[in-house]
């Protein structure tokens, strides 16, 4: 008879956790403009270390400028042409992308993602900590080239 994990002292016998498609569950922190849709977290699986899920954003749609604390963000873009928008010196720099590509988010940095095209851009999230972080912003910058409130360094 098999020994069941539950009864093996270690940690190495942990079962592995399968999230169907269908579970994605849209109950996350979210950003107007877009749709974050949670897969892997402390919530649904005991993630300690990471949270995983898909963000969909309509077609020629923006969503609003957000950051994601402390968290490392790494994005894998399944559809679509998103762009992702970020300041630099005062300035929005944009990096447009295609399927296939990966952007990194290093923590605190203010972004958002915007969407130009005619079909649902679809990207899958990968962040170093369990929880969706999001902090909504007002902008990514001022209109004298500073950050906004709530923005890290304002």
């Amino acid at each position: 008879m098999a020994t069941q994990s539950t009864d093996l002292p270690d940690g190495w016998h942990q079962p592995l956790r399968h999230v169907r498609a269908a579970e994605l569950t849209g109950d996350t922190g979210q950003t107007d403009g877009m749709t974050r849709r949670e897969a892997v977290s402390a919530r649904t699986v005991g993630a300690q270390r990471v949270w995983m899920g898909q963000t969909h954003v309509a077609a020629h749609t923006a969503s609003a400028a957000h950051h994601h604390g402390d968290s490392e963000t790494a994005i894998h873009v399944l559809s679509g042409h998103p762009v992702f928008v970020f300041a630099q010196d005062g300035q929005e720099i944009r990096l447009a992308t295609d399927p296939g590509d990966y952007v990194f988010v290093p923590p605190f940095v203010p972004h958002r993602e915007e969407n130009p095209t005619d079909e649902e851009a679809v990207v899958v999230i990968a962040r170093s900590s369990q929880e969706a972080i999001v902090v909504n912003l007002p902008a990514l910058v001022t209109s004298d080239g500073g950050f906004p409130d709530g923005a890290p360094g304002s």
